[in-house]
């Protein structure tokens, strides 16, 4: 296996590995948020919501828009919600 996408993988998985990224994450499947309400709906500060955005951002796990003052983030890669929802699924068995 190439070197460099298996150290890219470990980090998405590292990445994956966070609660407020992966619900984040989740967050941003289905449409396009700003921070502000994604910090709403997580109940965290604007700041600490900012800064896992940024980590996911440069991991290029979501993609982001200026629309005038505000900043959009959605998801950048579908391939990445193929992984968190087996990851679900699998929880969910095991959890039975």
């Amino acid at each position: 296996m190439n070197p460099e996408i298996t150290k890219q993988t470990v980090q998405m998985f590292k990445l994956l590995g966070d609660q407020t990224r992966f619900k984040i994450l989740y967050l941003l499947e289905t449409k396009e948020w700003h921070v502000n309400a994604i910090a709403e709906a997580l109940e965290m500060e604007q700041s600490a919501v900012s800064h896992q955005l940024r980590k996911l951002k440069e991991a290029k796990l979501v993609k982001s828009r200026r629309v005038g003052k505000n900043m959009l983030y959605s998801q950048e890669d579908s391939h990445v919600y193929d992984i968190l929802h087996l990851a679900v699924e699998h929880a969910a068995h095991t959890h039975n």
